[in-house]
């Protein structure tokens, strides 16, 4: 993965005091298939996301241990989906959504959009692909998706978007120091490497995290 901000008001105004104030981080990993056995219960994160498809033909294998095993720890969690321009964006929003829905649901379930490719389309391409799968997913669940990208890819293909919260990577950056990309104010979540897995800081709190995803039933 590669990308992070904000959607609600209030989300903003939490971000926005967060970064200023040095308050101290929240610290969370991402993973995937590439880290089947991760062991979350000796890891000192308070969220993990994790993949659950690409495309409309990939299918994390390790998706369901993972989620089982967030969901015993009681972390935030969340599930991502990496996109490909190439194809129908409510197709692969589709397909995200029925891998995310065969598994137990919880408030606070984050929903992510990773986008860091192009498939040879163009900036008003990919950017038309991402308002579309990302309006899709918050109409279909009522949470409002974050998108996942790197920061120069962002910054380029992100016009638009910053109305959905922002992860994202930056791995020249220390943790919790930069200034978001294209239209965002603030960022949520900074990725700030992948060595020996992605490490992740967000300016909110576990709570706030919460905040972002799923309504309580």
């Amino acid at each position: 993965m590669t990308g992070t901000a904000f959607a609600e008001t209030t989300g903003h105004d939490a971000t926005h005091s967060a970064q200023h104030e040095a308050r101290s981080f929240t610290y969370g990993v991402d993973v995937s298939r590439y880290e089947s056995d991760y062991d979350w219960n000796a890891s000192p994160a308070q969220f993990g996301i994790i993949k659950a498809t690409e495309g409309t033909s990939f299918r994390d294998a390790s998706f369901a241990r993972h989620w089982s095993e967030l969901g015993k720890k009681g972390i935030v969690r969340g599930a991502y989906h990496y996109g490909h321009p190439g194809n129908d964006p409510i197709a692969e929003a589709e397909y995200f959504l029925a891998m995310v829905n065969s598994q137990p649901a919880k408030a606070g379930d984050l929903l992510v959009l990773d986008l860091e490719t192009t498939d040879g389309r163009s900036v008003a391409e990919v950017n038309a692909w991402a308002k579309a799968w990302l309006s899709h997913v918050k109409t279909k669940t009522g949470v409002t998706p974050m998108l996942y990208s790197g920061w120069n890819f962002a910054n380029t293909y992100g016009k638009g978007l910053a109305d959905y919260p922002l992860w994202v990577a930056h791995y020249s950056k220390p943790k919790g120091q930069l200034a978001p990309p294209a239209d965002w104010k603030s960022w949520t979540i900074h990725q700030y490497t992948d060595s020996p897995v992605d490490q992740n800081v967000s300016a909110l709190t576990p709570e706030q995290l919460r905040g972002l995803g799923r309504p309580a039933v």
